[in-house]
């Protein structure tokens, strides 16, 4: 008897958790509508919005810095 109860309450409850669970997953798909597409052509470098902008143009900033510090022209 797991938890101190019944074998068929025990698994009572842990078919309507069960339940529970899968409605709740399917009133979430329900309301935000996941787009679940897979595009066929993999996207081209900087399309796509999860690449860290900032953290290129940082980069860049600092290369610039380094050559202006050295003395050489930057274009």
């Amino acid at each position: 008897m797991p938890a101190g109860v019944s074998w068929s309450r025990y698994l009572r409850m842990v078919g309507a958790s069960v339940l529970a669970m899968f409605a709740g997953a399917q009133v979430v798909h329900q309301y935000y509508l996941p787009d679940l597409s897979i595009p066929e052509v993999p996207p081209k470098p900087g399309e796509l919005r999860t690449e860290l902008q900032g953290y290129k143009v940082r980069e860049e900033a600092a290369a610039t810095l380094e050559q202006l510090k050295k003395g050489q022209n930057v274009d």
